[in-house]
């Protein structure tokens, strides 16, 4: 059995009592999912005619088109500029000159300090109303700050993660600042940040839903549309989680795959493998 330098590894009792907490903790959650279960189907919960609208081929174009696309419409284009926004006032933050780096700290930590939905009624209000830029760009104007600001400090946090020793080299061999930023730093920060950048994503998808209270359209507006005139709120917010959840899992699915094409690394042992180069 193995051994650890923190505890001792359980014995036979402990390992048998620790089965039984699993076992317990097991039957406990199938009887609250079960009493769950029982509750909505006493309430009439499962009833056909709560469901049908969810099956009407109007309404189910109605959701993928004017709420799922609409949706990944203005998450696609808040990540686009929120990834440009956090880039330049993250090196902005690196900057040596004060001019440079107080303003942008001051901008990013305004924006992260500011409530998300707080911040999207400000604009619709400010420039959306009327013949302004309408509630789905305040939406995305809002996102657009708010995760430019947090991809700001994660673009930051990123570079300083890489060993201090990478530029230090690039400056010994007469690199100018602007290169070893994008020629040795950013290049091997980008790996640490993916992951940071990838959950920011996901985020921004979530925090679309917070039109709904400007009137933007979305998955939660055409969902509020068919409860409102069914009365099926719980349908409906069974099927729009349910895309939400989909979505999320398809934009994790695809930038998890372009950090192992663009940027992962070798494993050691391919490395091992590789064909050597020989001066024969």
């Amino acid at each position: 059995m193995s051994t650890s330098i923190l505890f001792d590894a359980p014995g036979p009792r402990t390992v048998a009592r620790h089965r039984l907490y699993s076992i317990i903790a097991y039957v406990a959650l199938a009887a609250l999912a079960a009493a769950a279960v029982w509750r909505m189907y006493d309430t009439g919960q499962f009833a056909y005619d709560q469901w049908e609208p969810l099956l009407t081929p109007a309404y189910i174009e109605a959701l993928l088109v004017d709420g799922l696309l609409k949706t990944l419409q203005m998450a696609f284009l808040s990540i686009v500029l929120a990834v440009v926004f956090g880039l330049v006032f993250g090196m902005g933050k690196l900057s040596d000159h004060s001019w440079v780096s107080w303003p942008c700290w001051v901008v990013v930590e305004f924006f992260r300090a500011v409530p998300l939905l707080l911040l999207i009624i400000f604009i619709f209000f400010s420039f959306g109303v009327g013949d302004g830029i309408g509630s789905f760009w305040s939406v995305v104007v809002g996102l657009t700050l708010y995760n430019g600001a947090v991809l700001a400090e994660v673009f930051r946090a990123g570079v300083n993660a890489v060993p201090r020793g990478q530029s230090e080299a690039a400056y010994a061999i007469g690199m100018r600042k602007t290169q070893v930023m994008n020629i040795v730093l950013l290049p091997q920060a980008v790996k640490i940040m993916l992951p940071a950048i990838i959950s920011q994503c996901v985020v921004a998808l979530k925090d679309t839903s917070l039109g709904f209270y400007i009137l933007a359209p979305g998955l939660t507006a055409v969902g509020r549309g068919i409860w409102i005139q069914f009365g099926n709120q719980f349908q409906v917010a069974i099927v729009v989680a349910a895309l939400y959840i989909l979505a999320n899992l398809v934009l994790t699915w695809i930038a998890t795959w372009a950090q192992r094409k663009f940027v992962g690394e070798r494993k050691p042992l391919a490395l091992a493998t590789a064909p050597q180069e020989t001066g024969e």
